[in-house]
């Protein structure tokens, strides 16, 4: 037990060390943190870290699609779901059938465990891509595409690997049976996600306690996801529907302590979960070295090297069909979704980096079939799936941003946000504007004091002032950028003040944390201005 906690411990603080290179190198975390990894697990006398499968499927994959679910517009999947559900379903079944065919003719693998495979490498990782594209400032719905993408696709991943395994494992497989067992695991899963985020807001609503419905929150993608697994479905879909379902109608349900506090939780919670189970990644390859001098290392090569070539080359013969003849097809496509610049398409066609659901996946895999005989090329199809990991993360992930500034993407991408934030600034006044008009008829009916009433209006003349210009040009340097440098200066004149009058005795520690909160709030507004003010 201390083993376990003092090697938790280290790996934190691998972690934080690594989290800090990143962002001086200013490279995507999720690099950084397989690097470290992989170095790590060489080191003598480094604790041997596994990664347990089972915990990534059952308990950290549930929160990481649930806070994605969340964090994504329903209003913007639906409008944009004919083209996730073709990269996400579509692009899928493709990838995974073009990786049997090809390891079946080209390698001689058997058809099932081709397919097997397939599923595997299948899906594109939801946290490296994503978090690589929004620092590229790629154009909104590039984004929305691909994180709606990365929620859906794990589902018909994992639909598609228990399939495979079982006709692996029974030698049978029934097409329309599959089909008809998909597409009940598909709207079967939608709707007890919906429920259970119903569910999940009534019960919050009635715990009227932060930290209870910071706690059912937790609780409820494990709900949503083990339930569906359970029963022999996939899990993530009822997961994705509950977030979906709390994001479009919990705004105006959730109280703001508890938005506020668990804003931070799920960040603070999302953020270890991703980097623990990048850096675990890489300890994991001092575990997958052991098992490849059981396999011929050439034969593993040829084998990454293939399958790395099909799941990219298979994504870009996708997404050009499905962006073109859909529209070909359809006049109704045409008419209400014109079709988007080629440079976009490559775009996303250049987004398939593989992560870590593939490899918790092929971890899982059994280790013997029913008949107790070994489950046929375990071992190659984990070394195949890491190195597919290995090469899209790094292949794809360091060269994605010279692709996007080649095809001049980005600068689109910041028209969006200029436009973006105009559109943030128009609807702050247009909301001040509206609350003060609601506050004049409320003086007047309930008759308020002359004093009350002015300090309500000052309250709103106040917020009006502080609203910026829309930004021009994207200029850094706005009257917006230079007000908030300067009030967080002033504010931390007030705090070096406050800590001053507390060491002379003349406040108790209680009126510091009163007064000290109220500044963290208002640094806290000036910080997030400023951080969505596109530069």
């Amino acid at each position: 037990m201390t083993e376990t906690f003092l090697t938790s411990l280290l790996v934190l603080t691998v972690l934080a060390a690594s989290a800090a290179l990143a962002r001086r190198l200013v490279t995507a975390p999720a690099i950084v943190f397989l690097v470290v990894g992989i170095v790590l697990a060489f080191v003598p006398g480094f604790p041997p870290v596994e990664m347990a499968p089972e915990s990534v499927l059952l308990m950290v994959l549930p929160p990481l699609i649930y806070s994605a679910g969340v964090s994504m517009s329903w209003r913007e999947f639906k409008s944009n779901l004919r083209p996730i559900a073709l990269l996400a379903i579509g692009c899928v079944i493709f990838t995974t059938c073009a990786v049997a065919a090809a390891t079946h003719w080209l390698l001689g693998l058997p058809w099932g465990v081709g397919f097997v495979l397939g599923a595997i490498v299948s899906p594109p990782d939801v946290v490296a891509p994503l978090a690589i594209a929004k620092r590229l400032h790629l154009p909104h719905r590039i984004l929305v595409i691909l994180e709606g993408e990365g929620l859906a696709n794990d589902a018909t991943a994992l639909i598609l690997y228990r399939f495979a395994v079982l006709a692996v494992s029974t030698g049978t497989f029934s097409l329309p049976t599959a089909a008809g067992s998909f597409m009940l695991i598909l709207f079967g899963e939608m709707a007890f996600g919906a429920a259970v985020g119903w569910l999940s807001l009534r019960l919050r609503q009635w715990a009227q306690d932060a930290r209870v419905e910071i706690l059912l929150s937790l609780l409820t993608p494990y709900l949503a996801y083990w339930v569906p697994e359970h029963l022999g479905g996939s899990g993530v879909i009822a997961t994705v529907a509950a977030g979906l379902y709390v994001s479009w109608n919990g705004p105006l349900l959730i109280p703001a302590a508890t938005r506020l506090q668990g804003i931070f939780f799920w960040d603070l919670a999302i953020w270890l979960i991703e980097g623990v189970l990048f850096l675990l990644m890489g300890f994991e390859v001092r575990v997958l070295m052991e098992k490849a001098k059981a396999v011929p290392i050439g034969e593993v090569l040829v084998a990454i090297a293939l399958t790395s070539a099909i799941v990219i080359a298979a994504r870009f013969i996708w997404v050009f069909p499905g962006s073109y003849l859909t529209r070909i097809l359809s006049a109704r496509v045409r008419r209400r979704d014109p079709t988007p610049p080629w440079r976009y398409i490559v775009v996303i066609g250049f987004t398939g980096i593989r992560g870590v659901v593939s490899l918790a996946v092929a971890l899982a895999l059994p280790l013997t079939l029913p008949g107790g005989e070994a489950f046929p090329y375990r071992d190659l199809i984990q070394l195949t799936s890491f190195g597919v990991i290995f090469v899209t993360l790094f292949g794809i992930g360091l060269t994605l941003p010279f692709v996007v500034d080649l095809l001049g993407v980005s600068k689109q991408g910041r028209r969006e946000a200029l436009k973006e934030r105009e559109a943030e600034i128009a609807a702050r006044r247009t909301i001040i504007e509206a609350a003060r008009g609601a506050l004049t008829t409320i003086i007047t009916e309930r008759k308020l004091p002359e004093g009350l009433a002015k300090f309500l209006e000052a309250r709103h003349e106040t917020r009006m002032r502080a609203l910026p210009d829309p930004p021009r040009n994207g200029d850094e340097h706005s009257p917006a950028t230079k007000g908030a440098s300067m009030v967080r200066e002033i504010i931390g004149i007030e705090r070096a003040h406050l800590h001053q009058l507390l060491r002379d005795g003349k406040i108790t520690d209680e009126t510091r944390r009163r007064i000290e909160r109220d500044l963290d709030l208002e640094e806290a507004v000036v910080d997030n201005r400023e951080k969505h003010t596109p530069l």
